[in-house]
């Protein structure tokens, strides 16, 4: 019986596009062919982690959150597949909360900002106009400021746990392969 993590590996192996894959895309191909941006290495990882959390709280639009996560690995060499993946802790079911808590925070440092307000243009489907009116409230500048603080420290925790963790799980191997070279000496 396989654990969870090895039938994870199993499935990415082989559903997920491979970096010579994406080489031919016209779009892709500059950053696949950065080999250094795609390894899973102790700087690249916590690195990757950091980018993911920081662009994918803050912008909060779905389809540029991936690419911007991409695009800020490059100067930061992190790893792409990592930064992709941690874009999507804000989804439909967590943009909520992540909304109300960014506005929670940024009425406490100082803005005045209603929660509703922002539920009733969504709910109504507000025009161009309605949400520009908003935008120069004070109820932007307090999300605005919210969502940079949560990115700027889940980001930040993000980047520690991925490095612990890293480390832990190096650590780990060393010390099984360490065992199972014990064993088979005879050393046991």
């Amino acid at each position: 019986m396989s654990t969870f993590p090895a039938k994870l590996s199993r499935w990415m192996n082989r559903n997920l596009p491979k970096r010579e894959d994406m080489e031919h895309n016209r779009w892709i191909g500059p950053l696949a062919r950065r080999q250094e941006l795609w390894r899973f290495t102790r700087r690249s990882v916590p690195r990757g982690v950091a980018v993911g959390l920081l662009v994918g709280i803050f912008a909060l639009i779905p389809g540029i959150q991936i690419v911007g996560a991409a695009l800020m690995c490059v100067p930061c060499r992190g790893n792409i597949p990592l930064a992709a993946l941690m874009t999507f802790l804000s989804n439909p079911a967590t943009t909520p909360f992540i909304i109300a808590a960014s506005i929670y925070l940024g009425n406490k440092l100082g803005f005045h900002a209603d929660v509703s307000t922002f539920n009733a243009l969504m709910e109504r489907g507000a025009t161009l106009r309605e949400w520009a009116y908003w935008l120069l409230s004070d109820a932007a500048p307090a999300m605005m400021l919210g969502l940079f603080v949560i990115s700027v420290i889940s980001a930040s925790i993000g980047y520690l746990v991925a490095s612990f963790s890293w480390n832990w799980w190096v650590r780990h191997k060393r010390n099984v392969a360490v065992e199972r070279m014990r064993t088979e000496r005879g050393e046991g």
